[in-house]
């Protein structure tokens, strides 16, 4: 028989963070967050001035099976006029319907009592959050931004009731074999046309960051407010994802284009990957694991491509040469040797359309689920 409980002490607390820990301990491919980020989230309750949120653990002889988040985001749901909410950290220990459908209707159940009308995710507070169930690609590397999952996922949520809404594609990026110089002075013309540069990058970290923070978040905003799932982030919100990001920003690796005033007008942003250095840590910043971290982030091999954004007023002037130029020269150092595009939505055809200046392979996928539950 399974048991519902909702996650309420710290030791539910701690069995909610720990579980996928245990799921994926012998698998190559899983990459975890960090543990105190979740363990903190989830402690709290996950309650947001504009989210409400509630955690759930599956028992099947005194022995946790399973989990799943659910969150309502207020926010979005006002900006949309919808009555959704959404799931997310769902996992169960194996291909079992029977754990996986207790699990959704209990969270079903609970966005009924709040009155919401439909059900979809893999989706978090924000765009900024992990997102997507994967079901091509299982035996690819996950990035630090991603969340693994075995290919038995696919279907326990479909046995659920859900259908797919989106879909996103990931694409591995390598130098091609001749460069396109075009590209180039495409790039070099356009910051002149414009009267553009790329902000220097000769200050400090914490410098750099509060100097460009605010116009980077309100491209973002304008940028992608359009975009599926997404809402604007508070200053809190704001400063917890550069306090998350903090550690494992390398200034080389981020491209933010000024005008004359150095307000942003568009950016390119990549990280280290440091998913090797987290596989076997259990998301724990051990001393140990700090040094991996810090050599990844300092001589990294592959770099995630996070976030991508031009102000509306200088789309389609070629300021997406300047990034692409940018991410070139990235791999042209002789030290990285591919990057991961991470989420590319795919009806963005535009931005896909871009990998045709590198070595590319689409070997990812991943899929955002939704189901009508009704009044």
């Amino acid at each position: 028989m399974i048991e519902i409980r909702e996650v309420k002490t710290k030791k539910d607390a701690k069995a909610f963070v720990e579980l996928p820990l245990k799921i994926y301990k012998k698998c190559p491919y899983f990459v975890p967050p960090l543990y105190s980020d979740e363990i903190k989230l989830v402690t709290s309750g996950g309650n947001t001035p504009n989210a409400e949120a509630i955690f759930y653990l599956a028992f099947r002889d005194g022995n946790v099976v399973g989990r799943i988040q659910g969150i309502i985001q207020k926010q979005y749901n006002s900006l949309h006029q919808t009555t959704q909410a959404r799931f997310t950290r769902f996992d169960v220990c194996d291909e079992d319907a029977e754990v996986s459908g207790a699990l959704f209707s209990a969270v079903e159940h609970w966005a009924r009592e709040h009155g919401m009308t439909e059900v979809c995710g893999p989706l978090g507070y924000n765009d900024m959050d992990r997102e997507g169930l994967l079901i091509e690609g299982f035996d690819e590397d996950s990035t630090f931004e991603e969340q693994y999952n075995y290919a038995y996922y696919p279907a326990l949520i479909e046995a659920a009731g859900y259908k797919k809404d989106v879909d996103w594609l990931e694409y591995e990026l390598q130098m091609p074999e001749k460069r396109n110089e075009m590209l180039s002075r495409v790039a070099k013309r356009t910051l002149e046309m414009n009267h553009l540069h790329i902000a220097s990058t000769q200050m400090s970290k914490k410098k750099y960051i509060d100097t460009y923070r605010d116009g980077f978040f309100e491209c973002l905003d304008i940028c992608y407010r359009h975009l599926y799932g997404t809402v604007p982030l508070s200053r809190k919100e704001q400063d917890e994802l550069i306090g998350q990001f903090m550690m494992i920003v390398n200034k080389k690796y981020l491209i933010f284009i000024c005008d004359e005033n150095e307000r942003v007008v568009g950016f390119g942003l990549c990280f280290p990957s440091i998913g090797r250095a987290l596989k076997k840590s259990g998301g724990r910043l051990t001393p140990g694991t700090l040094l991996k971290l810090m050599q990844a982030v300092a001589f990294p091999t592959t770099i995630d491509l996070g976030l991508v954004a031009i102000r509306p007023e200088y789309q389609n002037t070629g300021i997406n040469a300047v990034i692409l130029e940018g991410l070139m020269q990235m791999l042209s150092d002789g030290k990285v040797q591919k990057c991961e595009t991470n989420l590319n939505l795919e009806t963005n055809t535009a931005v896909q359309a871009q990998w045709k200046y590198f070595t590319s392979r689409q070997h990812k996928k991943r899929r955002s689920y939704i189901k009508k539950i009704g009044e």
